[in-house]
């Protein structure tokens, strides 16, 4: 009898349990579900909102939800191809809903509110910014040297059309990124305190010198470039500019009160990188000395 009773009283307790939860949902999907009784913090006597958890637990959702925005590129044929917005919790909102469930009683069903967020390159923006070519450098490579051209050819995909705001510092490896193999790079060639080894994304500091190049001549201010330890022969001496993720960057400031469009592309044994702004921009330019056309069997770096 004892054992029937407490069954029954376990089956009435369960809904009353269950009823102080909420659960958090996003586009009709559930993300998590929360106690009220996991965020009282009652350190002062009486309750109050754990505000810590409250913190965390906006950080989580933020994981689950945010997305971001997705720019305007060029293409192949030069079109203009549109951005995506992306999004994020709207945490103002979601905390009025939250307080809401902590300060009543019973269950609830909180729809994660967000707010879009736009991208800062859009359509028109490029249509405005590439009518003006301000900068250009090209460098040669031997494109039989396939794990290296292939590296070249990747980061230079990764660099085009990057937009450079007015005051803006550009970097290189925040731009690029990490060269990993999982993003595609492969073992090249590369130059580590003088001597030659492989390592993986070898190559990339043609595209990285042959940036600064571009960029110099239009007249920007460099902020951070190191010469590599060892002789390179694809631009002239003196003017190059090793990156690695974990070592030196490139990084330079826009002066300009107009924008600046990168371009980067490959052709053939051809790496080519311009710079392009508005009609109104007022630049500096600068004298840099062209790279040679001769290429050696191997080229590292």
């Amino acid at each position: 009898m004892k054992i029937a009773i407490l069954s029954i009283c376990l089956l009435i307790s369960a809904p009353f349990i269950q009823e102080q939860h909420a659960s958090i949902t996003h586009e009709g999907e559930k993300l998590m579900t929360v106690n009220r009784e996991d965020f009282k913090d009652e350190t002062l006597g009486r309750p109050f909102v754990d505000t810590k958890k409250t913190v965390q637990l906006i950080a989580a959702l933020e994981t689950e939800v945010n997305r971001e925005p997705v720019p305007a590129t060029i293409g192949e044929a030069e079109e203009i191809i549109p951005g995506k917005p992306g999004v994020k919790v709207d945490q103002r909102k979601f905390i009025e809903e939250f307080y809401r469930y902590l300060n009543n009683k019973g269950s609830a069903v909180i729809q994660t509110p967000t707010l879009p967020v736009h991208p800062r390159v859009d359509s028109e923006l490029l249509a405005t910014i590439r009518t003006k070519q301000i900068g250009q450098y090209v460098t040669y490579f031997n494109k039989n040297n396939h794990e290296r051209a292939h590296n070249i050819r990747l980061a230079a995909e990764a660099l085009d059309s990057h937009v450079v705001f007015p005051g803006e510092v550009f970097s290189f490896n925040q731009v690029v990124g990490k060269r990993t193999v999982e993003k595609g790079y492969k073992k090249a060639p590369v130059i580590v305190k003088g001597e030659v080894t492989e390592g993986i994304g070898g190559g990339i500091c043609q595209l990285s010198s042959t940036l600064f190049n571009s960029v110099d001549k239009a007249g920007v201010k460099i902020l951070e470039r190191y010469s590599h330890s060892k002789r390179v022969p694809y631009v002239p001496e003196g003017r190059d500019a090793t990156v690695s993720w974990y070592g030196p960057d490139f990084t330079f400031k826009n002066p300009y009160n107009q924008p600046l469009l990168i371009r980067s592309k490959v052709y053939g044994g051809q790496m080519i990188v311009k710079v392009y702004s508005s009609d109104v921009i007022n630049t500096e330019p600068k004298e840099v000395p062209d790279a040679s056309k001769q290429l050696p069997e191997e080229m590292f770096q």
